[in-house]
């Protein structure tokens, strides 16, 4: 009989032994997704302002604002108040989780607002331009329509620096903005090379040509990139990564080009916007004789 009761409550003890391994993993897979969150953010602190007054002046200050972050707590009128002032100063709006809020503050006195500010100084199209003429250069800028992938932008502005550019153009709606994912993705560009921000890629377009840039644009239906004369004063506008370059911006460009591709129907139809830009920022250099 002794010897079954030991078997038996020896049994039990290793049940317990191996319950309780189970249950001291647990917390370690928990904590898994809270370090993630903590260390996405940790590169943007450096821009990041919390708190309803502190947010409120930096969204009316006129500086550049990324992103305003809303906790999903926030009472309707105070987050439509925020949500006004972000419009008006070019930011996006994202409605997120108390908690995501806090791990990105990295406190509980968030007050449930919390703002990027631009991690770079923008420039003006007359800025751009005025920069050319200091270094008695026709002007040749990059226009994004719609760009929304950080990396992608990135890419575009470190071949753009490379290639000879005088900026970067990018709207305040509906595109990715300067973000320190867009400064690494640039391996630095970002910050060396003047980057505009404008309330419309359109409007931006005529006011090119008004002083006599002459504006390509990207697309499938174009003509093939080394019959176009890239010379003199000259804008490219790359479009977003689903939809390519709007079909309004599309008609007021002076041309349209286009890159050949040798693996048709294969269901890959194009380049990525980022490798595309190369290839054509670096025609337009090799043309320019930069």
């Amino acid at each position: 009989m002794p010897q079954k009761f030991d078997k038996k409550f020896n049994r039990g003890e290793q049940k317990f032994e191996r319950s309780e391994k189970k249950s001291y993993k647990k917390p370690a897979r928990f904590d898994r997704p809270e370090r993630q969150e903590r260390d996405e953010p940790v590169e943007q602190t450096q821009n990041l302002v919390y708190g309803k007054n502190p947010v409120t002046e930096l969204l009316k200050s006129g500086v550049g604002v990324d992103t305003v972050m809303l906790a999903d707590t926030l009472p309707p009128q105070v987050a439509s108040y925020y949500a006004a002032l972000a419009k008006d100063a070019g930011a996006v709006v994202k409605k997120v989780h108390a908690n995501k809020l806090r791990l990105t503050c990295g406190t509980e006195s968030h007050q449930g607002v919390a703002a990027f500010a631009s991690a770079v100084e923008y420039k003006t199209i007359e800025e751009l331009l005025a920069d050319a003429r200091s270094k008695n250069e026709a002007p040749f800028l990059v226009l994004c329509d719609g760009v929304e992938d950080p990396h992608n932008l990135g890419a575009i502005i470190r071949s753009a620096l490379l290639c000879g550019a005088h900026g970067v153009v990018i709207p305040k709606r509906g595109g990715a903005a300067i973000t320190p994912t867009v400064l690494k993705s640039s391996a630095g560009a970002a910050a060396r090379l003047p980057v505009a921000r404008v309330a419309n890629i359109g409007e931006s377009i005529r006011r090119l040509k008004e002083e006599g840039v002459f504006v390509y644009c990207a697309d499938m239906d174009g003509t093939a990139l080394h019959q176009n004369d890239l010379t003199g004063a000259v804008a490219l506008v790359m479009g977003s990564e689903g939809k390519g370059v709007s079909p309004l911006v599309k008609k007021l460009c002076d041309g349209v080009v286009s890159l050949s591709m040798a693996a048709r129907g294969t269901g890959v139809d194009s380049f990525n916007v980022s490798v595309a830009a190369g290839i054509i920022l670096y025609e337009i250099a090799r043309q320019r004789g930069q």
